[in-house]
């Protein structure tokens, strides 16, 4: 069983951060969830359900859900083993956060810890178009070992329906966190 934080941010497409729990649930990783305030609002404007109840309804004894505050919560320290993190989906703010090193609350904090140790940090983002401030950002992370995957769906899979979209983005992320799921095809050349 692998430990994986999971964050949520303010950014667009909470469909991404619920698909991600449900494959991390079936695959009984154990789990770390942080939501900002503004995740936890986007959730329930896109999703149509309240976030603390979607994340109760879920009934898994392996899901931690973290107040974003609690600054002496493990997952703060890197004495504290974690598998991979990733924020699905980050906001630029929360990427020029992390990019510089302010360490304000858990979610940040723990981008800062993935880093500092040398652990998978995927920052996923909806974001367009990119300013120059974002893209140096992003630079800055990518130059830190994190990896930055925008979502974006792949069309050579001919993806027939936004569950096909979504999933291969998933699944994508999954295989970076080295967790075998059945969302994604590998190309072939044909």
């Amino acid at each position: 069983m692998k430990k994986i934080i999971v964050g949520l941010t303010g950014a667009s497409g909470s469909i991404f951060f619920k698909k991600l729990i449900e494959e991390l649930v079936i695959n009984e990783q154990e789990i770390y969830v942080i939501a900002t305030s503004n995740g936890e609002k986007v959730f329930e404007f896109e999703i149509k359900q309240n976030f603390n109840s979607y994340i109760q309804s879920l009934n898994y004894e392996h899901l931690h859900l973290c107040d974003i505050n609690d600054m002496f919560n493990k997952i703060a320290s890197g004495s504290f083993f974690i598998d991979g993190m990733v924020i699905l989906p980050s906001s630029m703010g929360t990427i020029g956060r992390i990019a510089s090193g302010t360490s304000d609350n858990l979610l940040i904090r723990s981008g800062d810890v993935q880093l500092k140790e040398k652990r998978k940090l995927i920052i996923a983002f909806r974001e367009a178009p990119l300013s120059g401030i974002h893209l140096n950002n992003m630079l800055t992370l990518a130059n830190a070992g994190a990896i930055i995957y925008p979502t974006v769906p792949a069309f050579y899979l001919f993806p027939k329906s936004i569950d096909d979209i979504i999933s291969q983005v998933i699944g994508r992320i999954l295989n970076y966190l080295d967790i075998d799921s059945n969302l994604t095809k590998n190309w072939n050349g044909n």
